[in-house]
């Protein structure tokens, strides 16, 4: 298949790789495989967010449900690196039109694990756990075309 994939794109068969598209076909996973890891590793990013929110009643409970949620948060964001690859997920997060909810997400997710462990704040983390969860439905409607745009439009019609 290589072959095939080779003359189809007019590179003889002789050319060398370089490192990089050798290290980059090396480590490509099939279809099947990226859908699967992505459910796998987005299943357990809400698990966490869940168990975090059951751990939230127990002693010490909003220093775990900080963790869990913060951890399933991230895996949830890094399950979607199996989709796409974690250099175009890289490219993709930091666009022009997503460039501020990305960094305001990954604010929120260094903020709520400081407030909770650094600075012993559990009002902080609480504001920053709803913040880190707005900041990520904005970036996730990034994803769909017009989603913000229909946002921003029932948000002003129920406001105004």
């Amino acid at each position: 298949m290589d072959k095939l994939r080779r003359v189809l794109s007019g590179r003889d068969d002789n050319e060398e790789l370089g490192l990089t598209a050798q290290v980059l076909d090396a480590s490509t996973l099939s279809y099947s495989t990226r859908i699967k890891w992505f459910a796998i590793c987005f299943a357990c990013g809400i698990l966490c967010s869940i168990l975090g929110t059951a751990l939230l009643f127990l002693p010490k409970g909003l220093q775990l449900f900080a963790v869990f949620y913060t951890l399933g948060n991230i895996a949830a964001l890094a399950s979607t690196c199996f989709l796409m690859g974690p250099l175009k997920q890289l490219k993709r997060m930091f666009e022009p039109n997503r460039l501020i909810a990305t960094c305001v997400m990954l604010l929120c997710l260094v903020l709520t694990l400081c407030s909770v462990f650094w600075w012993k704040k559990k009002p902080l983390a609480i504001i920053f756990c709803i913040l880190q969860f707005l900041a990520m439905t904005w970036y996730s409607l990034s994803y769909i075309p017009f989603a913000r745009d229909a946002v921003i439009k029932c948000f002003n019609s129920c406001l105004g």
